[in-house]
């Protein structure tokens, strides 16, 4: 969906409709564009549910209210029900009708009814007030920007930046931010004039004065109810199928992606015992058995009996294909597994327009090396946490493979005396350290964007400035952070871009707001117990699977990036660097820049996840100058 509103002056409709083909790959079905002299919205259409009868922008009887609406809801059907017992007359068959009609009803107590993945706006002809919502972890994303040429918004960066005159400048701290964590942390995007809606936050804009922005819902832990294991496993297990249930409703197709891992096969294997037939499964396989998970991922859709296709992908594919994935970002993101994820997207696209998806569990249920390492780190009195830090002493050795070790130990070490699980969190989810910036990065570049000396704390000021007020336990800490800005701003990006780049919807029935919900109620044991994450997932799905076939260790959907640029890519990169004009560019110190290739090339450090970030960067910055000469 896309949008304007000029407050004063006139937006034309062929406006909208430029909008809308810049995002015409999230919807290839149906176009939808509404003008209300300085107000025009628009939507480009997926049709799944209600394919006759769906059609955007959605009116009011009354002509009052228009909506549009990118996502699903699955308990539209109960709330359809409750409005429809209160007098409320449906004339189509969807989710859409359903959102506006509980708007007009409750108002903004709509969206925190909502179990779905959205981004909404409603235009009131009445008020001339729009209102924008993003749903509450944010699986679908919602940017604005606030310019004297108006108010803009849009499902992506793409729609925004051809609007003539609006200004797009790169945001320094939001660069910071990528660099850092390889994506740009919300509220900012990759543009100073740009914001991204935060997940669980309603916008109103009026025809005059500032937008007002709230939250209607925020993620909190509750105390947990007096119940047994096996309880909790039973509770588990009912309410994971009937949400399933739910997100596989469809008038068409429903596939799912299969890694082979724990969360990809509860969905599998909950999808098999919900349909009538055979469930197409998808999986991307690597000539590198170090990370292939194709072989398990076959042997459970073997067991299960879904329709199973596996496609392979080679590292040099991989590497040709990395300009046109960056591209379905519009912005700096260097998430190394972003490649298979749109390549599976592809494959999966071929056969079906909806896929479901593993992705939450690890954040909701603790499914990360990171949360285990925090569990025992937390534990420890804070002597020994200091003392951990001596690690990051120890020089690099003759060994490639022990100083990528070491490289390791020493994150943890270096996050090992912080105060809390929030400053841990931000520790441990960098991508480079601070020290390690302070040689890339020039000081008054630093400086400008929130860098340098005390950077966590000031991290830890802007998002949570009370750990305490989180909970009191130090992995309760770090997990809601993990829930709250590495889930939408890394993990739920990715998918989004990715598969929409292929015009295919994934659902993530993992963060469907029943599972939210018993999630963040849930004692921490039957999430994390002792080292094995995910504790009560496993046990509710392991009668429905082979022994000891969610036994092995996670891998992840990871591409070898250590090897890749040791050799031919890291070349590839550095032509990147040179000719892109970034080397250039007065943020950096080149010449040390150009020292991490040939320190990685040798083997003394692995900085792959850096040199991964700046080939993006290269290829964003080439990309972005090129639009901006057309």
């Amino acid at each position: 969906m896309a949008g304007l509103y000029a407050r004063g002056r006139g937006v034309g409709a062929d406006t909208v409709r430029a909008q809308c083909a810049a995002i015409v790959h999230r919807g290839p079905d149906d176009e939808g564009v509404f003008v209300d002299r300085d107000f025009g919205f628009g939507m480009r259409r997926l049709s799944i549910v209600d394919l006759a009868g769906g059609h955007q922008p959605f009116h009011s009887p009354d002509g009052r209210y228009a909506l549009v609406f990118n996502g699903e809801i699955y308990n539209f059907p109960a709330l359809r029900t409750e409005l429809a017992a209160m007098g409320r007359v449906f004339d189509s068959h969807g989710d859409t009708e359903v959102i506006l009609a509980g708007y007009e009803r409750w108002g903004d107590g709509i969206w925190s009814r909502l179990d779905g993945m959205f981004a909404v706006a409603v235009w009131d002809r009445a008020t001339r007030t729009l209102t924008l919502a993003r749903d509450p972890v944010g699986i679908k994303p919602l940017y604005y920007t606030d310019q004297p040429a108006g108010f803009a918004f849009a499902s992506e960066l793409k729609a925004l930046t051809l609007l003539p005159g609006f200004a797009f400048d790169t945001d320094e701290r939001g660069l910071l931010d990528y660099f850092r964590f390889g994506h740009v942390r919300t509220p900012r995007s990759i543009y100073s004039q740009v914001r991204t809606l935060p997940p669980g936050h309603v916008l109103t804009l009026p025809p005059a004065g500032e937008p007002v922005l709230r939250a209607y819902w925020t993620p909190r832990y509750a105390t947990p109810e007096p119940l047994g294991d096996d309880e909790w496993v039973d509770r588990f297990r009912t309410r994971w199928l009937e949400t399933v249930a739910k997100q596989m409703v469809a008038d068409v197709e429903v596939g799912a992606f299969l890694s082979g891992g724990v969360d990809s096969s509860a969905v599998a294997a909950a999808m098999m015992r919900i349909s009538d037939r055979p469930v197409r499964t998808f999986t991307i396989g690597f000539p590198d058995p170090r990370i292939d998970e194709s072989g398990p991922a076959e042997a459970i859709a073997r067991a299960l009996g879904t329709r199973h296709e596996t496609r392979r992908l080679e590292m040099a594919h991989a590497r040709d294909l990395l300009p046109a994935v960056a591209a379905a970002y519009d912005e700096p993101f260097a998430d190394p597994s972003m490649v298979p994820t749109w390549y599976v997207s592809k494959v999966a696209a071929e056969q079906v327009k909806v896929a479901l998806s593993g992705d939450g569990g690890d954040e909701l249920f603790f499914g990360y090396k990171r949360h285990a390492t925090e569990r025992r780190i937390g534990s420890l009195p804070a002597p020994l946490r200091h003392a951990a830090r001596a690690i990051g002493a120890i020089p690099s050795l003759p060994s490639r493979a022990l100083n990528e070790r070491i490289q390791r130990w020493t994150k943890t070490a270096a996050s090992a005396g912080l105060p809390s699980g929030v400053a841990r969190f931000f520790a441990k989810t960098q991508i480079t350290a601070a020290g390690f910036r302070s040689r890339v990065f020039t000081p008054d570049f630093l400086a400008r964007a929130g860098g340098g000396e005390g950077e966590i704390d000031r991290l830890c000021a802007e998002y949570f400035p009370d750990a305490g007020a989180i909970s009191a336990d130090t992995l309760e800490q770090f997990g809601l952070c993990d829930l709250a800005l590495n889930l939408p701003g890394a993990m739920l990006t990715k998918v989004d871009r990715a598969s929409m780049a292929h015009s295919l919807e994934v659902r993530v029935p993992m963060l469907g707001q029943p599972m939210i919900d018993l999630a963040l109620g849930m004692p921490l044991h039957m999430k994390l117990h002792g080292r094995v994450g995910k504790h009560v997932v496993r046990e509710a799905i392991a009668p429905w699977l082979p022994a000891g076939i969610l036994d092995r260790r996670k891998q992840g959907f990871q591409m070898p990036l250590s090897a890749w640029f040791a050799g031919d890519f890291g070349r590839y990169a550095e032509e990147l660097w040179r000719d892109s004009g970034a080397r250039g560019e007065g943020i950096w110190h080149a010449t040390a820049v150009d020292r991490v290739f040939a320190d990685h090339r040798a083997g003394k450090r692995d900085y792959s996840r850096f040199l991964y970030a700046l080939a993006v960067y290269c290829l964003w910055r080439v990309r972005t100058e090129s639009s901006l000469l057309r």
